[in-house]
């Protein structure tokens, strides 16, 4: 099976950047989807980004298009979500997903395996 862990998270002012790491572990090599997701408290999850096994397939959600980029390194197991011109409503826990299949897009129900998240808040 598949386990993550997410790092990188911090506090930062309105425009400023962040790169958040998502470390993959395996009993066994596999080929899977990894996607982005954040709660803001008192609201719900939302999705941020997916990105599928070969890391050529990307999708965003509107509200970090242009901003956040996410991407992946199959040698080293590591996905990533870099994050610019952060806003105050960027302020969440992020978490990041892997799903069974190589591609799983923004929807949640399709990745079974998360990590514990990391906060991310942006200041004004």
């Amino acid at each position: 099976q598949v386990r993550l862990e997410e790092s990188g998270g911090g506090s930062v002012q309105a425009g400023g950047s962040l790169r958040l790491s998502c470390t993959v572990s395996r009993k066994t090599p596999s080929r899977n989807c990894m996607g982005w997701f954040r709660q803001a408290s008192g609201k719900e999850r939302e999705a941020v980004a997916a990105i599928d096994y070969s890391g050529r397939n990307t999708l965003y959600t509107d509200a970090v298009k242009d901003r956040f980029i996410i991407s992946r390194d199959n040698a080293q197991d590591t996905g990533y979500l870099h994050m610019n011109s952060l806003k105050p409503e960027d302020t969440a826990m992020y978490y990041c997903a892997a799903g069974g299949g190589e591609w799983c897009g923004l929807g949640a129900a399709n990745y079974y395996t998360w990590g514990q998240g990391t906060q991310v808040t942006v200041s004004s």
